[in-house]
């Protein structure tokens, strides 16, 4: 039997207090195997991106729990917050969110600069992964300097470079023409592959969403609707609930 990475349940999201509070997501639950490919399929303001933010450690359920990996997120401390986001999951973010004064290499390096590795560890670390998504010849060019699938490419290496065990992309070649956007979805697939590591990818893009994932799941108004393996019209519920149904 294949090892649990991801465990909701009842998970509740809202913002704001009292007769100004805004429920997001509304009681979701969800199993994600280990090395399961998923791709998290919703209009915007369905729910998907706060979702994956609950994941990735950067914000908190109101109610309900996540375990990753068997790590209660909703019971952590800041501290362990902290080392999970460092340890277990990398982030690709749409706007690639890369710091104009700092080149490729010295991008891809932040996350091991918080991790307390040495100079010379953080630099070699830095170059691997940036020669994994092909990109070994612009390691002192600036963001600037870079087409906006570099920059793309730039943001998968910084999120991979501490092979991480959970990878989330958020509508990660939205920003991208479709070769680019190719070219950004088959280095993730191929570090996913090599590496049997669990991905989340949220995107709109129906096609995007068959091609990449072993499994889609579709989210709408704050709720799962069903699951199904990809490339299936046939729904298979039994995995992905709502759990306020």
């Amino acid at each position: 039997m294949t090892d649990s990475a991801l465990e909701l349940a009842n998970v509740v999201k809202s913002y704001g207090e009292g007769s100004v509070s805004v429920p997001v997501l509304k009681g979701i639950g969800a199993s994600v195997s280990s090395g399961e490919r998923i791709a998290l399929l919703g209009k915007s303001g369905s729910g998907k991106s706060t979702l994956l933010n609950l994941l990735g450690g950067l914000d908190r359920v109101s109610s309900g729990s996540i375990s990753v990996f068997g790590s209660r997120l909703d019971k952590s401390s800041s501290r362990e917050m902290a080392a999970y986001r460092l340890q277990t999951v990398g982030i690709i973010f749409q706007g690639y969110n890369l710091l104009s004064m700092k080149t490729a290499r010295e991008n891809v390096e932040l996350p091991l600069i918080f991790g307390g590795h040495s100079t010379k560890e953080r630099r070699l670390a830095a170059e691997r992964a940036l020669d994994a998504v092909g990109l070994r010849d612009r390691l002192d060019h600036k963001p600037t300097e870079l087409s906006g699938g570099e920059q793309q490419r730039v943001a998968i290496a910084r999120a991979l470079v501490n092979r991480p065990r959970l990878l989330l992309a958020d509508e990660p070649t939205g920003n991208l023409d479709s070769s680019t956007a190719d070219e950004v979805i088959e280095v993730i697939s191929s570090y996913v592959r090599e590496n049997s590591t669990t991905v989340v990818l949220v995107t709109h893009d129906e096609d995007l969403a068959e091609g990449f994932a072993d499994r889609v799941l579709r989210i709408h108004d704050g709720r799962f609707l069903e699951s199904s393996e990809a490339g299936s019209a046939e729904a298979a519920g039994t995995e992905f609930v709502d759990d306020q149904s």
